[in-house]
């Protein structure tokens, strides 16, 4: 049987979050867990990362319960990568209040041998000088996702590069992407990008939907319209996480990319209704066909 699995090595923590809608103490967050929980919908997902001997074994069940391999997941001793943040009346807008590391600090990922030829692999939002130690590591993928945020372009600028040129699909935001190639008009900034080697570009818009750029196509599609909306932390990784587990399912080709978008904005638009996992924790295969449908209805002009 073909292996379809997917590699995930990124951050696992728990995060404290406040909104205009309410907060969340101490609940389960990091790019890598979004990422695992969103794909586990379409796909077999291996997760890489680190914790601390405090993280809660009630957190690992719930990994568990998506069928989501943790023989990568390393506990250290010491406490869990914490965040804790605070989002204004504009979604858009947050501001850290804390940021602990902790055994994140001096995580260098080791892959267990069984994981190294995962045909898919996702390089979560981490310093891209981890990204190249993964990329060391790896061997006969069919694609390998990265992404990346302000803090890596403006200060890890060499090593990103780098990792840009071993890589297939680059995700990025609407600001990172104008950071990244100083350019303010985003279809140029797309074009740009693949000069850095990555054979496409995926650019988040957040409310305002997504680009795709690669030299022979350009897609974009709209969020998915919420009137509700609660927290927005891991909306990106959640559509990471939709993206390439549906690719990991279906394959490769132009249309079935066109369809990842699209299935991966649903996945997110679940993901923000509720803090941390709580929403995604309850989605059904039939709520997700079902807002598909509707997306493919809204959308539809001809």
């Amino acid at each position: 049987m073909e292996n379809k699995s997917i590699l995930v090595v990124g951050s696992v923590a728990l995060d404290t979050v406040k909104t205009p809608f309410g907060e969340a103490k101490e609940v389960l967050g990091g790019s890598a867990t979004f990422f695992s929980y969103a794909a586990s919908f379409f796909a077999n997902v291996n997760l890489v990362g680190v914790v601390g001997e405090d993280f809660p074994p009630s957190c690992i069940e719930l990994l568990r319960s998506r069928n989501i391999d943790l023989r990568g997941l390393e506990i250290k001793k010491g406490k869990t990568f914490r965040w804790s943040g605070v989002y204004k009346n504009d979604l858009n807008e947050r501001d850290t209040l804390s940021l602990e590391l902790n055994v994140f600090e001096d995580f260098h990922p080791l892959l267990p041998p069984g994981l190294r030829q995962c045909p898919y692999v996702f390089l979560a939002n981490i310093d891209p000088e981890l990204h190249l130690e993964v990329i060391e590591q790896i061997k006969h993928q069919r694609l390998i996702v990265c992404d990346t945020m302000n803090i890596w372009i403006e200060n890890k600028r060499q090593a990103l590069l780098k990792t840009l040129r071993l890589i297939d699909i680059l995700f990025l935001n609407d600001s990172e992407a104008r950071q990244l190639t100083r350019e303010s008009n985003l279809i140029k900034a797309g074009k740009e990008i693949l000069k850095f080697g990555p054979k496409s570009v995926i650019i988040k818009k957040g409310e305002h939907g997504v680009m795709y750029i690669s030299p022979d196509s350009f897609f974009t599609i709209p969020a998915y319209p919420l009137e509700s909306v609660c927290d927005p932390t891991g909306a990106g990784d959640s559509f990471a996480g939709g993206f390439l587990g549906y690719l990991a399912k279906e394959g490769l080709d132009e249309k079935k990319i066109r369809l990842a978008l699209v299935y991966a904005t649903i996945i997110a638009s679940f993901t923000v209704e509720d803090f941390s996992l709580e929403r995604l924790k309850h989605v059904t295969d039939k709520e997700i066909e079902k807002r598909f449908q509707e997306f493919k209805n809204m959308t539809n002009f001809a």
